[in-house]
């Protein structure tokens, strides 16, 4: 009988431990967009829309050799916070576990899921209001959807200039021998023709099969287009990003009348802090175990709940 009261006491304590103060449903928005609710036990009537950064990144902010968890953490986090968010899968991860990539995919393609994802959530009307949290390459995707008339934008490392001119400047930092090759190799694709012509060690950007892409990317300039939104936006940079430089978020300051900048010390781009040096920084890329910032979390909470 002790035995017995004893395991239904062990069962008691696990249950309550894995119950969760939120409930995570399954979500498919769209053919190519399929993701994650993430809705509080208690109601929230506000709702967060987490877009990923660059690459083939899913829901929980990861992609091979680089699984952080880190866009999962965040909405979890938010949900332990009273908000509401919905994360998902970007259109060519699905056409990667479909084994058909769409060689013509384009960087507004990924615009289009976003909006049809706003679509979705202002449709349902669950929420009385919906916030864009973009990180990386999805603060400008958020930028673009932000035009959708939502409440709010959170741009987390997000770039000031138009994709072609980071990677000059990040170029002419790093390997400036292929400075001019690059800012020749981008006035080509600038054009609207593609291009052979370009330095051999940065074919992963100028390879014939992403030019394409590269061209509908490069067309959208952040400073530009965060100008035109009249909504509240706060724009997030850590002090150890290694990828998006403070700078980049200055520039996106000054262009948005209606934005609030806060640099967070020692965060890094997957948003995890840092004491260490630039190794302890590249090491976290692929940390499954790795914290989310607690001020980054809260300057989120804090601008939502405002």
């Amino acid at each position: 009988m002790k035995t017995l009261i004893l395991l239904f006491s062990l069962i008691s304590t696990l249950s309550f431990a894995q119950d969760p103060s939120f409930t995570e449903t399954e979500i498919r928005v769209s053919k190519w967009i399929d993701g994650s609710l993430i809705v509080p036990n208690s109601g929230s009537d506000q709702m967060a829309i987490i877009i990923g950064g660059s690459g083939p990144t899913d829901r929980n902010g990861n992609q091979n050799f680089a699984k952080t968890n880190n866009l999962k953490k965040l909405a979890e986090t938010l949900a332990e916070n009273g908000i509401a968010s919905f994360r998902y899968d970007k259109r060519i991860v699905k056409q990667i576990k479909m084994r058909s990539v769409d060689p013509n995919i384009k960087f507004d393609d990924f615009v289009s899921d976003a909006i049809a994802v706003v679509h979705h959530f202002k449709s349902e009307q669950k929420f009385k209001q919906l916030y864009i949290i973009g990180h990386s390459q999805g603060s400008l995707i958020g930028m673009l959807a932000a035009q959708q008339d939502v409440d709010g934008l959170i741009s987390i490392a997000g770039a000031g200039q138009s994709i072609d001119a980071v990677i000059i400047d990040q170029v002419d930092k790093t390997a400036p021998l292929f400075t001019e090759e690059t800012k020749r190799a981008f006035e080509v694709l600038k054009s609207g023709r593609t291009t052979t012509d370009y330095p051999p060690a940065l074919a992963s950007i100028f390879d014939s099969s992403v030019q394409k892409f590269m061209m509908s990317w490069m067309k959208h300039d952040p400073a530009v287009v965060i100008k035109s939104l009249n909504i509240p936006i706060l724009l997030l940079n850590g002090t150890k990003d290694l990828q998006v430089s403070k700078a980049e978020a200055e520039m996106l300051q000054q262009a948005s009348e209606t934005s609030e900048l806060k640099l967070i010390d020692n965060m890094n781009h997957v948003l995890f802090v840092i004491d260490g040096d630039d190794q302890e920084n590249a090491k976290s890329y692929n940390d499954p175990n790795g914290k989310v910032s607690e001020v980054l979390i809260q300057s989120i909470v804090n601008f939502i709940k405002q």
